[in-house]
């Protein structure tokens, strides 16, 4: 039972038959018919005026931050964003800028308004960085897919936009956090310059992510794209399996669903679990690496996030599936589990 992440799915085989019969062009050269159209599509959906695809969430994050950022700009994003932990610090070594994290003082994976303000600070003396972006994410991965809501992330834009900064979304799960709060993609996306989300994550294709914007932004990100060593030539083949994941999104919410079924599961059996808001689900655990062994031993593959136990549910996981786990996992061990807080 492969519950390390929900890029584990494989393409079905309405994927693959679409890839095997995409019509395609030289994307490099003249563009892809088909890269053209999910391209076109993805751009809709998000209310953004143009889009890129590009072969993963990281170089789209990459690209968005190399066309915001200058040599001494600094940009902000919450504690333990995608683009701060888990993208081998291209942010400064490639787009050149210094990252600040924001401490959650708005409740797991969120930062306040006010919080933006105080860090965007104002000019200072020429020797000093300029704060010129925020990065926001939602769903927050590393809090366990945690959903910033509508009117949060508008205030957020707005606290960004009175600062002067440009906003960029790391929206890798939005398409979980429009789900989860039954909205259109497009309303999550008011107030940013720049957004990236991802094909492969819960959707099932088996590469790609599409990062959009205003015209003259795919423009310069398709140069840089390039640049990176990510243009690609029957581009069509792959991107057939993103029009076909797109086709997927309202099937999130069986993903939401069952790791709901999941968590509750673990807490009736005496295990320290969070509340999922989409398909993430943590456990505290005391001896994590040990937890994590025995989850091992017991045919259940989790992967850790911080000292926590991370469960993502996908579409190669059914319902009975969670049961199996629940069973292989069974009731809490004084080993290798943490307190349960009171009630």
């Amino acid at each position: 039972m492969d519950l390390r992440s929900d890029t584990v799915t494989q393409p079905s085989r309405q994927m693959r038959a679409a890839m095997a019969t995409a019509e395609v062009g030289d994307d490099v050269l003249d563009g892809d018919p088909t890269m053209r159209e999910l391209q076109e599509r993805v751009a809709g959906l998000l209310g953004a005026q143009a889009a890129l695809w590009v072969p993963s969430g990281s170089m789209g994050n990459l690209i968005a931050l190399m066309a915001h950022l200058n040599r001494g700009d600094a940009f902000l994003a919450p504690a333990g964003a995608h683009v701060l932990d888990a993208e081998l610090g291209t942010a400064a070594w490639l787009a050149g800028g210094m990252p600040r994290p924001l401490p959650h003082d708005a409740g797991p994976g969120k930062i306040s308004p006010s919080a933006v303000l105080r860090a965007a600070g104002k000019a200072g003396p020429y020797y000093t960085l300029r704060t010129t972006l925020l990065c926001l994410e939602n769903t927050h991965m590393a809090s366990g897919g945690v959903v910033s809501q509508v009117d949060e992330h508008a205030a957020l834009a707005a606290a960004a936009r009175r600062a002067g900064l440009k906003v960029h979304l790391d929206g890798a799960r939005l398409w979980h956090a429009s789900v989860a709060l039954g909205l259109p993609p497009a309303a999550l996306t008011v107030g940013v310059d720049t957004v990236q989300v991802c094909l492969s994550k819960g959707l099932g294709a088996p590469v790609g992510s599409v990062v959009a914007g205003s015209v003259e932004f795919v423009e310069e990100a398709r140069r840089l794209r390039k640049m990176l060593g990510g243009g690609v030539r029957q581009g069509g083949v792959l991107a057939a399996a993103g029009l076909i994941a797109l086709d997927n999104v309202q099937r999130l919410a069986e993903d939401h669903d069952k790791a709901a079924r999941l968590a509750a599961g673990l807490a009736d059996r005496g295990w320290r679990v969070s509340e999922p808001a989409t398909n993430i689900v943590l456990l505290t655990a005391a001896d994590l690496p040990s937890m994590l062994q025995r989850l091992e031993q017991s045919g259940v593959l989790a992967g850790p996030m911080g000292n926590q136990v991370r469960f993502v549910t996908h579409a190669d996981v059914s319902a009975d599936d969670i049961d199996t786990v629940l069973d292989r996992v069974g009731p809490v061990d004084t080993g290798v589990a943490a307190p349960r807080r009171p009630a």
